[in-house]
Order: C-alpha cells, then sequence, then structure tokens
C-alpha cells in the first residue's frame, strides 16, 4: 500500500455546532492503481483529500505514505513531500497567470533546486506527453480550459512524484474534455507508474478506476 488512513476523522467546530466532515474513515489504495472517491457536493470528498495530500492536519486518525506516519509531521516535513512525492491537481487548475505553460510546469523543479538546464528539458517533455508540444510559450488566459487542465497535469508531473492526488479534476471541463483528463490521467499513470487517487462525482472517472470508495456524510466504503 503507497496510502493507508486508519480511523481519520477531521472535526470543524463552528459555533457551538461541531461538524465531522470526515469520521473513522479507513482506506488503502495499491501502488500503481487509479482510485476514484465519489459522493455528493459537501460528502468530505475535499476534506479527506486535503488530509491524504498533507494539506490539512486530521482531528485524530493517521495517515500512512509507504507505512510512515505522514500526519504527525512537521509543517516543513510536509511540505517536503508535497514538493517532492505528491503531485495534485485541482478543479481551478491554479497556473500562475503571468507565466507561460513552459513556466508553469519548471515552477516545482526551480522550488526544488533542479538546474535550470533539468527544468526546461523535464517540462518540455511533459507538455509533449500531455499533447501541447505547440504552446509551451503561451499564458493560461491563451489556452482553453482542456489545455490548461493538461498544463496542471504536466506540473503534477514536474518533480516525479509517486503519488498524484486531484480534487475534482473534470469539475470545469466539458463532458467531452472532462473524459479526455480523465483518460490523460489514467494514461499517464501507467505509462509514468504513478498512484493517482481522485475526489469526483464525474462517471468517467468511475469508469476508469480501478477501486471506487464512496463517502457519505463523512463516512466511506467500497463502492
Amino acid at each position: 500500500m503507497i496510502i493507508k488512513t486508519l480511523a481519520l476523522t477531521k472535526i470543524f467546530r463552528v459555533g457551538p455546532k461541531e461538524i465531522r466532515a470526515v469520521d473513522n474513515v479507513s482506506l488503502d489504495v495499491e501502488a500503481g492503481t487509479f482510485t476514484a472517491i465519489v459522493g455528493p457536493s459537501g460528502s468530505g470528498k475535499t476534506t479527506l483529500l486535503n488530509m491524504i495530500g498533507l494539506n490539512d492536519y486530521p482531528t485524530s486518525g493517521k495517515v500512512l505514505l509507504d507505512n510512515e506516519n505522514v500526519s504527525v509531521l512537521s509543517g516543513r516535513e510536509r511540505r517536503r513531500i508535497r514538493l517532492l512525492r505528491i503531485g495534485f491537481v485541482f478543479q481551478t487548475f491554479n497556473l500562475l497567470p503571468t507565466l507561460s505553460a513552459l513556466e508553469n510546469v519548471e515552477l516545482p523543479m526551480a522550488l526544488a533546486r533542479k538546474p535550470p538546464h533539468e527544468q526546461k528539458e523535464r517540462a518540455r517533455k511533459l507538455l509533449g506527453d500531455v499533447g501541447l508540444t505547440h504552446r509551451l510559450n503561451h499564458r493560461p488566459k491563451e489556452l482553453s480550459v482542456g489545455e490548461m487542465q493538461r498544463v496542471a497535469i504536466a506540473r503534477a508531473l514536474a518533480n516525479d512524484p509517486e503519488l498524484i492526488v486531484g480534487d475534482e479534476p473534470t469539475g470545469e471541463l466539458d463532458s467531452k474534455q472532462g473524459k479526455e483528463t480523465i483518460d490523460l490521467l489514467r494514461r499517464i499513470g501507467q505509462a509514468h507508474g504513478k498512484t493517482v487517487i481522485l475526489a469526483t462525482h464525474d462517471t468517467k472517472a468511475v469508469e476508469a478506476a480501478d477501486k471506487i470508495y464512496e463517502i457519505q456524510d463523512g463516512k466511506i466504503g467500497l463502492h
């Protein structure tokens, strides 16, 4: 297992009210697989992914990455894992508007202090892998939404992470672009030996998944 959660719980307090956004969730994700976490809006999908991706701390329980309890690490250690071992694909792309597609993909490598020539060479290759060789120097506003998501996928692969985490990556796309994005994530994951975890309500993602978890009111089960 690359990812394992044990009794993972996240509680938010709004005034006197306690909201159990994720409630005692235990799941396993095997290396090299494509896992979908499905559920309606507000079910806890994003909160769960934020803890798996080390963007948030659990109230209780554990997140294990390669059998290491990463949920208790310091902020600095978590940032390093996020930079080097986890790639993120978001619904809203999160590309920097002033940078070209090439520069957006180079950025994680620059943060990891990779040599500039290595950054450029790998960014060109990754953008080629997602079919954007002809868009290297275009800024996000000059790209279609589907192309922006492909840049985001290339960026997620920049530092060769073992895990790709996607939060509703097709949420801003039409059905054709959504299917292309899911097919691309599946193909890229297999070609690069990555483990992919998506939170989604997209039926195409569910059809592509090796394993499906369904979450409702913070509680999870196999679909």
